[in-house]
């Protein structure tokens, strides 16, 4: 048979307030002959705390059945008045057992008395009412905490799920429109169309790895943005100009991944590209830990198809990570986004760094 182990808080309460029982109970038994009569400390005292001890571990056990069957928060009324059961049914039988069997054998000399009995009745009502609501208040309180880790476990697991969501987004789209530029690339011109497999290839071991992690730090992404710039420029010539200036204490801070990419691909498919007025884009930092994305505006006249995967998908990355600070800003000449950075604590900054070596291989 397998005994129920108690709390750590029923035990500790057990053993701090039983020898006050105890002596509150020979206090009724006996009276001044307490102080008196040595054999009631090495006698009568054991007894009554053993007792004492078999009517607590009772006591409990029948709580523990009592919140099994009745575990949830929203049952308390029913594991309450099962508990008070103890208390008001259980409970008095043990006092008048005990002054039963004292006064029956008369235990040092001990004769019933109606005063005792309630005296006796009183006190256990008090005590076993005491602890019975600390005992319900602790078991209430720690059900609560349960309940709001598993509430933030189930929104932490839902927000993983939507950020992995967000970051496979991001793979197949880049990789769909650097098959459509290769594409056109074989048929115009095959020495170029092999440079830019090879740049490709580089950009998108560095994306496969970088993209697995979520965040990234400013230096890898400005890394990562200049080999991308490299696919673009195979493609358009002077058409595009990049220019990065980005302040060196920001280069450990951190940003969703392939952001600026998502970004400069935004960029490049709804502007016109021309040599005699190129699109340019500038990459800063700012005071207040901002990386800004800014580029001329020269739109298009016809818009180019979209799925919504750029700017949404930033926005969403930051909304999920609960960093505010993201913002499109847009006049008749410029078109900004700025992505505000996340401190890089160190640890998580040391595991990214990784990432960044493969631009380098």
């Amino acid at each position: 048979m397998r005994f129920f182990k108690p709390p750590r808080l029923q035990t500790f309460s057990f053993l701090f307030s039983m020898p006050l029982i105890d002596l509150g109970v020979h206090h009724i038994l006996f009276k001044e002959r307490l102080w008196e009569d040595w054999r009631i400390w090495v006698f009568s005292y054991p007894l009554i705390f053993l007792i004492g001890a078999l009517s607590w571990y009772s006591h409990i056990s029948y709580d523990n059945l009592v919140e099994k069957k009745y575990p949830d928060l929203n049952q308390s009324m029913q594991r309450i008045l099962l508990k008070t059961l103890v208390v008001v049914i259980i409970m008095p039988p043990s006092i008048l057992l005990i002054l039963f069997v004292y006064d029956r054998f008369s235990i040092f000399g001990y004769h019933w008395s109606e005063r005792d009995m309630w005296m006796g009745l009183i006190l256990g009502w008090c005590v076993n009412l005491i602890f019975e609501t600390l005992y319900e208040m602790d078991y209430m309180l720690t059900k609560y905490k349960e309940s709001v880790q598993e509430k933030e476990s189930l929104r932490q697991l839902s927000e993983k799920q939507e950020f992995d969501t967000l970051k496979g987004q991001v793979n197949p789209h880049f990789l769909f429109n650097c098959f459509n530029t290769l594409s056109s690339l074989i048929t115009e011109d095959r020495v170029r169309a092999e440079k830019f497999l090879d740049e490709l290839s580089k950009v998108y071991r560095y994306l496969l790895r970088n993209n697995e992690d979520g965040l990234t730090t400013v230096q890898n992404e400005i890394r990562f943005i200049e080999s991308y710039y490299q696919l673009l420029q195979t493609r358009h010539g002077e058409a595009v100009q990049i220019n990065t200036e980005i302040d060196k204490r920001y280069d450990q801070y951190l940003l969703p991944s392939l952001s600026l990419q998502l970004l400069v691909e935004n960029v490049v498919k709804h502007n016109v590209l021309s040599k005699n007025k190129p699109l340019v884009i500038d990459i800063f930092t700012t005071a207040g830990n901002k990386l800004v994305v800014n580029n001329n505006l020269q739109r298009r006249t016809v818009k180019a198809p979209s799925n919504n995967v750029g700017l949404d998908n930033i926005r969403a990355k930051y909304a999920l990570l609960k960093q505010p600070g993201f913002q499109v800003l847009e006049d008749k000449n410029n078109f900004t986004v700025v992505l505000p950075l996340i401190w890089n604590n160190g640890i998580e900054g040391r595991q990214l760094l990784t990432a960044g070596r493969l631009m380098n291989t």
